[in-house]
């Protein structure tokens, strides 16, 4: 949570609710030590961000410069830019898995390439295959009878200009170059900030997007959460953000101060519905992969099952059982990813040791019997909390790791119950092969998305907009709604040579034609 206030201040306090990728990127107001009868001395890092702000705002003029002389501009330079970007990571997509690795301590190569590498590629080719279709202008319809006289309306999504994108540490690269690849389709120009958690990461993105783009077309800024601040209250065309509900609010409100729209893609607590049909053996192995991918570190990980109150030992069986199968080891195996910092492995620890203080049973999935204790390494194994109550950390905030609660239900309603009493999530998942408990569970719950018998594999849809809702976001991108949210709709209509104002009664004198005209249109439908 970030914090103004009183006396000394943290920078970025970390608050154990606003853990997820953003926090790299947490949006930090005035910090300061107050002294000398309340005076204000600022802090280093500050005055570094006030200089760095000064060349932000220089970049995002040249930008705005440049994508002003360059209108009206071909979907064929378009395309360049989405070529090049895809370019940079065909060429350079094992060298970015490495330095997140590095990064994170150790971060599965494959699971990298896999989510962050090669599917920001296969976005960049959608939005290739489909980008001159979703430029092509809308027809659109007149009212009657402007349309018989020459009338013609039409919608034209045109370039916003300049557009931020503050990204998050978790999926580094997915989450700045994904977004990027539409962005760009949509003919704008872009500035990137991404988080100093994965620093290695983030610099060798800023030396590769130098080479691969003029510093006019896509500029990478690195920095401290300061830096950040700075950054989401440049005067810019859109804004998107990708973090924690705490931090969106706070770069919503310095965005808001100059009117700029934001895309927030938020987080929350995305529920599992494990109805009484579902194949439970199917259902926890692919909860437990969408747990344990990233070590739990994605923002529509599994946060937590609901399951019937009669199945409840064989759904935690049938996780524990896919766990050992996927990761026999841990502490040694590449392909199981650490958690990002001590900071966030301590709240982790925290969020176990409170439920197991307030009567949880803590069910620790350690195959091999490893001792964690003994490691710097930030491995955390599969922790799986029964008897979980809502005064547990780990039921009132996003977990971001690898921490699966287990509510039960006696009848599905009560599940259904539970989850509209809460914020929107950004996912909602259902196990089931009963259609009609199925429709009865998303039509009575809002979510941001839903992936039915399976989790989280609603975003690798290329064509389904992602997105949350209240909460867990605002607007979204993929798609061809994500061309539109970095848009401008621009209405255009054509007034025919005739006087259709003297036609209609508009004119004044107002005379019979007038009322005639107001006496048709106040008919009821």
């Amino acid at each position: 949570m970030l914090q103004c206030g009183k006396g000394k201040q943290d920078t970025f306090a970390g608050h154990k609710a606003g853990l997820r990728g953003a926090a790299a990127t947490a949006l930090v107001f005035r910090v300061s030590i107050v002294e000398n009868g309340g005076k204000e001395k600022p802090l280093g890092r500050e005055q570094m961000a006030e200089d760095k702000k000064a060349e932000m705002e220089a970049i995002l003029r040249r930008q705005r410069e440049a994508f002003t002389a360059a209108r009206p501009e071909s979907l064929s330079a378009r395309r360049d830019r989405i070529k090049r970007a895809i370019a940079l990571l065909v060429d350079h997509g094992d060298e970015l898995a490495r330095a997140m690795s590095a990064d994170f301590g150790n971060r599965s190569h494959e699971a990298t390439m896999l989510t962050d590498i090669t599917s920001t590629i296969g976005f960049g080719k959608y939005c290739l295959k489909h980008m001159d279709k979703w430029a092509k202008p809308e027809k659109r319809s007149t009212r009657f009878p402007l349309g018989l006289f020459g009338a013609k309306a039409e919608l034209r999504y045109e370039p916003k200009g300049v557009v931020g994108i503050l990204s998050p540490w978790n999926f580094p690269i997915n989450l700045s170059l994904g977004p990027l690849m539409q962005i760009m389709a949509a003919g704008n120009r872009a500035m990137i900030k991404p988080s100093e958690f994965t620093e290695k990461t983030s610099e060798l993105t800023a030396e590769l997007v130098a080479k691969y783009f003029a510093e006019e077309e896509v500029a990478v800024i690195t920095g401290s959460p300061e830096v950040a601040a700075a950054f989401s209250s440049l005067q810019f065309d859109h804004l998107l953000f990708t973090g924690s509900t705490a931090t969106g609010r706070k770069v919503m409100e310095a965005a808001g101060r100059n009117l700029v729209p934001v895309t927030l893609e938020l987080g929350g607590k995305s529920p599992v519905f494990l109805g009484r049909s579902a194949n439970f053996e199917q259902a926890g192995e692919r909860i437990a992969m969408g747990k344990m991918l990233n070590a739990g570190q994605i923002c529509l990980a599994p946060d937590y099952m609901y399951v019937p109150e009669d199945k409840e030992q064989t759904a935690v069986d049938s996780v524990r059982q896919a766990a050992h199968n996927m990761y026999p080891t841990i502490l040694d195996n590449d392909d199981y990813t650490s958690v990002v910092t001590d900071r966030h492995f301590d709240r982790l620890q925290t969020m176990v040791a409170d439920a197991r203080d307030k009567g949880a049973e803590v069910i620790e999935v350690n195959p091999a019997n490893e001792d964690f204790s003994s490691t710097n390494a930030r491995k955390m194994p599969l922790t799986i909390l029964r008897n979980v109550n809502d005064d547990m950390m780990a039921m009132q905030e996003e977990i971001f790791g690898p921490v699966l609660p287990v509510k039960t239900y006696k009848n599905v309603d009560e599940a259904i119950a539970y989850v509209n009493e809460n914020d929107r999530p950004l996912g909602l998942y259902y196990f089931g092969s009963d259609a009609g408990e199925r429709e009865q569970v998303l039509q009575r719950t809002i979510s941001g998305g839903v992936t039915v018998n399976d989790v989280i594999m609603h975003i690798s849809m290329d064509d389904l907009p992602f997105g949350g809702v209240g909460p867990s976001g605002i607007g979204s991108y993929h798609g061809p709604e994500g061309f539109k949210e970095f848009s401008h709709a621009r209405s255009v209509y054509t007034q025919p040579k005739m006087d259709i104002a003297k036609l209609a009664g508009l004119k004044p004198p107002f005379g019979n034609t007038t009322r005639k005209n107001i006496a048709r249109e106040m008919k009821k439908a």
